[in-house]
């Protein structure tokens, strides 16, 4: 009776730690493997959306590919997966200079993670007078990180002059972020820093290099559906058709 009621305490303490309703702040799921999505929510003009980034779990730590678009999830973050996997955080890439991407970077790189971004992205951030990764690295950079290995690589310009996207080749995982519409989007979403014109470029750069994905993991909504590249690059070219002229 005594374990009994002692499996139920620890249950009862797992569900409050890691249960999540889709209006929980912080949601963590497994994708495969080592591989865990989380999503956080933001206010965005009235409107609550949620954001998707990943994190890795290898022998030598955490690495976390991008930030909690709510700030106040950070912390939350770190200690969901001390928790949860008993290791630390130790590298988090940001993948474009906007705020659900890179807007932790000053405070993991205050709680001695490595953080990185390209130099489009640093240049971008230092131009708005914005918080700096502490590494800037090349476009096209591969990484081993403990028993994985994984590839950040610039595609071009599409939703951001800077995205990025990371491929984790034995995994057949791409990290698309907000490059990658989710296919229950309905529109390209905000473009203000957007070169529509060049997307459609860059997405068929990532089709040609990273081939036969298992998973892409969208910046936004459900990304479960595999068919996310040829949407956006379906909607990009529908919106080109209308707004541009050669």
């Amino acid at each position: 009776m005594r374990k009994l009621a002692s499996l139920i305490f620890f249950l009862a303490i797992l569900s409050n730690s890691f249960g999540q309703s889709k209006n929980s702040p912080l949601q963590i799921s497994h994708l495969t493997g080592d591989f865990y999505v989380y999503k956080t929510l933001h206010d965005y003009k009235g409107t609550l959306i949620s954001a998707n980034a990943l994190y890795l779990v290898t022998n030598k730590g955490v690495v976390l590919f991008d930030a909690p678009w709510d700030e106040t999830q950070f912390q939350p973050l770190l200690d969901s997966i001390k928790a949860k996997h008993h290791k630390d955080v130790v590298m988090h890439f940001a993948t474009h200079s906007h705020e659900d991407r890179a807007g932790g970077l000053e405070f993991y790189r205050k709680k001695g993670i490595k953080t990185y971004t390209i130099k489009l992205t640093d240049q971008i951030l230092e131009k708005e007078n914005k918080k700096r990764a502490e590494f800037v690295i090349p476009n096209d950079t591969t990484f081993t990180v403990g028993q994985h290995t994984f590839e950040v690589y610039y595609p071009g310009k599409g939703h951001a002059p800077d995205n990025i996207v990371v491929w984790f080749n034995k995994e057949k995982v791409l990290y698309g972020g907000c490059f990658v519409k989710s296919t229950e989007a309905k529109d390209l979403g905000y473009l203000g820093d957007s070169d529509v014109k060049e997307w459609g470029k860059s997405i068929k750069n990532v089709q040609t290099k990273f081939k036969n994905p298992k998973y892409i993991i969208t910046g936004h909504d459900d990304f479960k559906d595999l068919g996310s590249l040829n949407h956006t690059l379906k909607m990009v070219q529908d919106y080109n058709a209308v707004h541009i002229k050669d």
